[in-house]
């Protein structure tokens, strides 16, 4: 099942000026979702249009299998969100701050020590949280969201600003909120080395139109024939010689010798024939894209 789906989503902010055109995404349930792009890319203006901030222009929007028009109310009872910056009271505790919204959301008194627990913050007593630091006012926020038991949490830019020991614990509550509580998890952000080590899937959006939308491995196998076989040998020239005769494209790469477009089978074959010509083959490695070079290859192709 499907937790959310649009089709065609359009968005104009004026004629001129087309922020979205035709964006079909595809978010499966109890997976997480990277919805990768530059700033201005529209990943924001999507995000507010599935959570009604925006309203709808053209297109579709449903979520849980319903359409946002006519079942919004319930719908929303069942999403968490942090849109841009934290919302927070800086002059109340984390837990003065969740008893706030526990108000709104209905939910449980017992219910704001759980999330304060499961974001980290149990121990946080009196501290105000105008005094939090900035990974710290992100997991509240996040707590916030995950008061009524959402199904599914939608996060903007929430490693935004954080320092690498933010960015650790932020991945690994995620992993956590996935696979214990099997929520669905849909992620903006630009930071793609990050969403390399945390998403399941992967929608790459490129001056409002969707380039690439698939599983994360999906994403890599298309850049694979591509990427680069590099052959470590005792004689890099004969070794050249010997690739040029097949007709292979070389380039060299920290003392090796390097060619792309090689399957399993063509890379034996080469092996084969350098160590039957006196070439030693001391090392044979690919080398795969991250997903910074696989994502700037997606948006300029």
């Amino acid at each position: 099942m499907r937790s959310i789906e649009t089709q065609g989503l359009t968005h104009r902010y004026s004629s001129t000026e087309t922020v979205l055109n035709g964006i079909d995404l595809q978010v499966e349930e109890g997976r997480i979702y990277g919805f990768l792009g530059p700033n201005g890319a529209g990943k924001t203006t999507t995000l507010r249009l599935i959570l009604g901030l925006l309203k709808k222009q053209a297109g579709e929007i449903n979520i849980f299998g319903k359409r946002l028009e006519s079942d919004r109310i319930e719908i929303l009872r069942e999403i968490g969100s942090l849109i841009e910056s934290p919302s927070i009271y800086g002059h109340l505790t984390a837990a003065e701050n969740l008893r706030v919204f526990q108000t709104v959301y209905q939910s449980p008194a017992s219910r704001t020590n759980e999330v304060l627990e499961l974001v980290g913050l149990g121990e946080t007593g009196k501290k105000k949280a105008g005094h939090f630091s900035l990974g710290m006012k992100q997991r509240l926020s996040i707590a916030t969201a995950l008061l009524h038991k959402p199904r599914l949490l939608i996060l903007d830019e929430p490693t935004n600003g954080l320092d690498p020991e933010g960015i650790l614990e932020m991945r690994d509550l995620l992993k956590r909120l996935k696979q214990e509580d099997g929520i669905t998890i849909l992620i903006s952000s630009h930071l793609l080395s990050e969403i390399e080590k945390l998403v399941d899937d992967v929608g790459i959006i490129h001056k409002g139109r969707i380039l690439f939308q698939g599983t994360l491995s999906e994403l890599q196998n298309r850049q694979r024939a591509s990427s680069l076989v590099a052959f470590r040998t005792s004689d890099n020239a004969k070794a050249a010689a010997a690739f040029a005769e097949r007709q292979v494209n070389i380039v060299s790469q920290n003392g090796r010798i390097a060619t792309s477009g090689l399957d399993e089978e063509a890379v034996a074959l080469l092996n084969k024939e350098l160590v039957m010509s006196g070439v030693d083959v001391y090392a044979i490695e690919r080398i795969e894209d991250d997903l910074e070079r696989i994502f700037l290859d997606v948006i300029k192709s």
